[in-house]
């Protein structure tokens, strides 16, 4: 009697993880390109966070410029512009936040835990398009600050380090901006909490001035801060050559290997806030 080996008919184990791969990803161009549709449909979220940090590019930086020339030899109005991307980023982060608060109440959030979709992928889906829209932010507010008269002076690794910090930064801030929006229970208590999370972080990381000109407390107070390694690396990557504002926190010598350890902060941070935006997320859908 013929026997038919029973293996030919049990799809392999790498067919399976090829195929769940290939829906994974299918399902996250999808949830991607829902984002950019509803964030088409509401231009403030492109919009809104540029007003502030290009306020500050363009006319209040220039204007301290003129009384402060400059900080440990580099120029002021090029340190202030790279504080202002470490004042945009978390503010379209935050903001971003609130489209989680549309969805749950209209019930668009329901309908999308139902779907076939793993739930890791609707905050992956969210995270690719905060990262698309704050890289579009990104290149304005850099142009207008150029414009007005920043220099910047990157080589291809120094672009390197800036863009490696500001993508840290942006999943930093958009897993707490997501871990909020499923843990408070309304938009208002939300809106009443984004200048303390988004904001007022960033007038102790360094922004204005050097950490080390702050008390002993606050400045270690400022050395806990993603926003603090990720400034002190993206000035590295484009003003501050030398390091200064990452011996401020490391005291080191060697300023590659304090950019690492500063990064390597970042990417601490951002790995440890999307666990926790994941978990957050996944209790509040069961709920």
């Amino acid at each position: 009697m013929a026997t038919i080996d029973a293996s030919l008919h049990r799809p392999r184990a790498t067919t399976v993880r090829a195929a769940a791969s290939a829906g994974s990803t299918s399902a996250l161009r999808t949830l991607v390109r829902r984002r950019f549709a509803l964030n088409i449909r509401t231009p403030r979220e492109l919009l809104v966070p540029l007003l502030t940090p290009v306020l500050f590019a363009l006319v209040i930086a220039p204007a301290l410029a003129d009384q402060i020339p400059t900080v440990r030899g580099i120029d002021y109005m090029s340190f202030v512009a790279i504080a202002t991307v470490g004042l945009l980023l978390p503010l379209n982060c935050m903001l971003a936040g609130i489209g989680l608060f549309v969805e749950r109440d209209s019930g668009a959030r329901r309908d999308l835990i139902a779907a076939p979709v793993r739930r890791p992928l609707l905050v992956l889906g969210n995270l690719a398009v905060a990262l698309a829209v704050s890289g579009l932010q990104l290149g304005v507010l850099v142009a207008a600050a150029v414009l007005r008269g920043a220099e910047f002076s990157g080589t291809a690794t120094g672009i390197m380090w800036f863009l490696a910090a500001s993508i840290g930064l942006v999943v930093v801030m958009y897993g707490v901006a997501e871990t909020l929006a499923n843990r408070i229970p309304s938009q208002e208590e939300y809106v009443g909490a984004l200048p303390a999370v988004a904001i007022v972080p960033w007038f102790f990381a360094g922004s204005l001035f050097p950490i080390g000109a702050m008390p002993a407390a606050l400045a270690a107070f400022a050395k806990v801060l993603p926003l603090t390694h990720a400034l002190a690396v993206m000035r590295y990557g484009l003003v501050d050559h030398r390091g200064t504002a990452l011996r401020d926190i490391w005291g080191m010598q060697s300023t590659a290997a304090m950019a690492f350890l500063s990064m390597a902060v970042v990417a601490a941070f951002a790995a440890l806030m999307l666990v926790v935006s994941n978990r957050v997320f996944t209790r509040s859908a069961i709920r």
